[in-house]
């Protein structure tokens, strides 16, 4: 599987613009996902422009959560794309012009390999995506603990690893991952960073990430 950061508060790239926010494309068993669409469809679709990323091209979008950093972009670019499926947490309301919208409150396979926690403490869901490595989940902004958010990831296999913003989760409780990647609104990144030396990598936008 093959993760595509597109929009993040920090930029790898001089031609992608950077900004508060988080999306990425998730390229999986056959599927192409586009988890989150960040909070301008303007810059969401000249990133995916820049990566050579063609809207037309994803078969689903997965929203985490509600908050407009992680949805700014979607009408803009359902009025690009709107042949797809929006996978939604039930706090998630509004989606128009998407072929079909399918509301995820518990635990659920999506497709072979590819499963969402459900909406964990009212707010937010996480992609698990099946990798040779176990479980990696795709967080939004993990609102919910850490142990809610790794613990239902975890009914789905082995949790390998994380990638996403990590909000106020302390370092601690990443204890066991074996990669880490923290993007967006992570507030402990230095400290993830001094305790998983070896797990960390760093993200942002442009960042590719393969696991096989």
């Amino acid at each position: 599987m093959k993760i595509t950061i597109i929009y993040d508060n920090e930029t790898l790239r001089g031609d992608l613009q950077a900004n508060w926010g988080f999306a990425a494309l998730v390229d999986s068993n056959g599927r192409r996902i586009l988890f989150d669409t960040g909070a301008s469809g303007a810059l969401l679709l000249s990133n995916m422009k820049a990566l050579e990323i063609a809207p037309e091209g994803i078969d689903d979008v997965f929203i985490s959560h509600f908050h407009f950093d992680h949805t700014g972009g979607l009408s803009a670019f359902l009025d690009r794309h709107g042949d797809v499926t929006v996978w939604i947490p039930p706090s998630f309301r509004g989606v128009k012009n998407a072929r079909s919208v399918i509301e995820v409150g518990t635990p659920k396979t999506l497709f072979d390999g590819i499963h969402s926690t459900g909406e964990l403490e009212g707010i937010e869901q996480s992609l698990c995506v099946q990798t040779r490595k176990g479980i990696l989940v795709v967080a939004g902004c993990s609102h919910p603990r850490m142990k809610t958010i790794l613990g239902q990831a975890s009914r789905f296999g082995e949790v390998y690893g994380i990638i996403g913003g990590l909000h106020g989760n302390t370092a601690e409780s990443l204890n066991g991952l074996k990669f880490i990647c923290p993007t967006h609104c992570t507030q402990y990144q230095h400290e993830i960073r001094s305790l998983y030396p070896e797990q960390y990598t760093q993200g942002g936008a442009g960042k590719v990430i393969e696991i096989i």
